[in-house]
């Protein structure tokens, strides 16, 4: 599935030598570092070089390839769920993750809050819980803040119309939705007597999208000193779930192709047997 959407091999002027390393082993590589969490540096042997898998990490990172690969996978994830390949509803939360000692202190910041020291991460997701957009910044940065600059910088998806939201992003930031991008921005609001966690309705696809990316390790915490790698990072984690989920999909559709096509067998028969 990822393989038909990376760039072609990159040759010299005169042809240049072949690739040495096949493109799926650098890609199960990425995926290993992503849900282990292990350092670039303690790859194991099995896979291609570290310095290898970490120079086309970058690459696919600096020319935007991540993102078209993530992209597309979403796109074929929406219709084989029966949906547009573009949503016409978003969700948008954020989360703060402590960083590790080795992210400088000029990308990180303190949420107040939540009394976390680190990152945090704006999602814009559709309703099934699948990465629009990401935005890396600061713990620091006020919910609204961070919102304004995802919403008005980072998302080409004219087709929404309509975000669903929590508490902390209502204010002025609805007014200026409405103003400056001309969409709704609804805010769900917790019940009066809510007491602890609760899953609200219509948001609850972005909390789950949440919990499947704190469960790759290399997510657990912030390990990337650049947060726009962070922002790669999450999208590699995406790419590995929809694969995944497409390829579950693949395999019913299989499994029911089978019992359609089978021989069914005679009554009349089976009974004289």
């Amino acid at each position: 599935m990822v393989e038909p959407l990376l760039p072609p091999t990159r040759v010299g002027p005169k042809g240049g030598r072949r690739e040495k390393h096949p493109r799926r082993r650098i890609v199960d590589a990425i995926f290993h570092v992503v849900r282990t969490g292990c350092a670039w540096r303690q790859l194991p042997k099995d896979f291609p070089p570290w310095p290898t898998v970490y120079w086309y990490f970058t690459w696919w990172h600096d020319d935007g390839t991540g993102e078209r690969v993530h992209d597309a996978l979403r796109d074929r994830v929406r219709e084989t769920d029966g949906r547009n390949a573009e949503p016409s509803t978003g969700l948008i939360d954020s989360q703060s993750i402590r960083t590790a000692d080795t992210v400088p202190a000029a990308t990180r910041g303190f949420d107040a809050g939540k009394k976390v020291k680190g990152r945090k991460r704006f999602l814009v997701t559709d309703t099934l819980g699948q990465l629009i957009a990401v935005h890396v910044v600061a713990a620091s940065v006020q919910d609204r803040d961070g919102a304004r600059a995802l919403l008005w910088a980072r998302l080409d998806h004219p087709q929404i119309q309509k975000y669903w939201a929590d508490q902390g992003f209502a204010g002025r930031l609805v007014d200026r939705t409405a103003q400056v991008l001309g969409r709704e921005l609804d805010i769900v609001r917790k019940d009066p007597g809510q007491r602890g966690f609760q899953a609200q309705p219509k948001r609850w696809a972005i909390e789950r999208t949440f919990s499947w990316l704190t469960a790759h390790r290399r997510l657990a915490r912030v390990y990337e000193a650049i947060p726009a790698r962070s922002e790669t990072v999450i999208r590699w984690a995406m790419i590995g779930i929809m694969v995944r989920r497409l390829t579950a999909a693949d395999r019913r559709r299989g499994r029911a192709r089978t019992r359609s096509y089978a021989p069914q067998p005679d009554k009349l028969g089976d009974s004289a047997e």
